[in-house]
């Protein structure tokens, strides 16, 4: 998959096998896994892994998650993107928007600057129709991110033993508030 994204501070870019030490260093932080089951990776080859699996959804659904590199230190940040989703909500597929970043780029709008970028991609590239997102109930930062989107609450639903808000917008949702 040869997609390449720029925001005015981040490079959104496909997931590469030299990403490891920054999905193992976002991924073994328990505050990042607070709100996703809390279960943290042990070990670097349990961010390989993620590595492999993300690349594999490049190979079979021509999309996947991408990772988000600070323009000016060139630091991984985390990622962001869409994905073709069918375990989440099992009773239908659906295109997710997600992201997940170190913890030290926080409270910087990076979320919702790659989100942005990675909404436009799938409407404007990729023609989607709609785009969902799911929250922790709990997780304040991501609910409010979802929202400064322009995404609607639609219902709540139970993953993990949690509850999270289900999120949607529709092509012309985005169009009418991108222009």
């Amino acid at each position: 998959m040869n997609v390449y994204l720029e925001t005015p501070r981040l490079i959104l870019r496909a997931v590469k096998e030299e990403d490891a030490p920054g999905f193992f260093e976002l991924d073994s932080d328990p505050e990042v896994h607070k709100f996703l089951g809390n279960k943290p990776v042990k070990d670097i080859k349990e961010s390989e892994e993620a590595i492999k699996y993300i690349q594999k959804q490049y190979e079979e659904k021509g999309i996947g998650r991408l990772a988000i590199i600070d323009k000016a230190s060139k630091e991984f940040v985390g990622w962001s993107g869409l994905k073709y989703e069918t375990v989440v909500r099992a009773d239908f597929p659906y295109y997710d928007l997600g992201y997940r970043l170190k913890k030290k780029f926080w409270g910087k709008g990076i979320a919702t600057e790659a989100a942005i970028a990675s909404l436009e991609y799938g409407f404007l590239q990729l023609r989607l129709e709609e785009i969902y997102a799911a929250a922790d109930l709990d997780n304040m930062g991501s609910n409010k991110v979802l929202q400064k989107l322009g995404m609607k609450l639609v219902d709540q639903f139970e993953y993990c033993q949690a509850l999270h808000n289900w999120y949607k917008i529709t092509t012309a949702e985005w169009l009418a508030m991108s222009s």
